[in-house]
């Protein structure tokens, strides 16, 4: 059975917790009214983890640049023959699917002397990569992976060790709440 006091503190950790569920901002005052000081803190320490990781993110390996410059390259030639496409410039458009095409080839190439290089560097990448027969993997742009830190279309997903300080806030008080 809780007491009064804890019953309040669980009352709104739990209210807290639906502002942070509904995209609504928690001031850090409120938290650390409520939270214990070594639950604060351990916010602080995650949130600084995170930080850090995404200043990690800006300084992406030079290896990898070469690779997004031909997949950069591709879309670009890809974009083109979409819109001669759309204006009936179809043969037009046929040499820009096939640029596309051979440069979508090359970033393969790219990619898997990459990653034959340094496997550590597929945690960059935005989905797993495999060059097995019958993989997702082929020389067209959408089945391509992308950086983690890219914000196109196509991209499956984000880093997965990313969060935001919404999330970090909720993750505090969920270990709260079942602690």
């Amino acid at each position: 059975m809780l007491t009064t006091e804890e019953a309040k503190r669980l009352n709104k950790l739990e209210g807290i917790a639906d502002k942070l569920k509904r995209g609504e901002n928690v001031q850090n005052r409120q938290l650390q009214t409520w939270l214990s000081e070594d639950e604060y803190e351990q916010l602080e320490y995650e949130w600084k983890e995170q930080l850090e990781l995404r200043s990690e993110l800006k300084d992406k390996p030079s290896e990898l640049k070469r690779y997004e410059e031909k997949l950069k390259q591709a879309t670009f030639n890809f974009n083109s023959a979409e819109g001669y496409s759309r204006k009936s410039r179809h043969s037009t458009a046929k040499k820009f699917y096939d640029k596309s095409e051979s440069l979508c080839e090359d970033a393969l190439e790219i990619l898997q002397e990459i990653l034959d290089y340094d496997s550590s560097f597929r945690v960059w990448f935005d989905r797993d990569i495999s060059f097995e027969v019958g993989g997702d993997l082929s020389a067209d742009i959408v089945s391509l992976p992308r950086l983690v830190t890219s914000r196109c279309h196509e991209k499956v997903s984000d880093d997965s060790r990313l969060t935001n300080k919404q999330s970090v806030k909720l993750a505090e008080g969920r270990k709260k709440n079942n602690g």
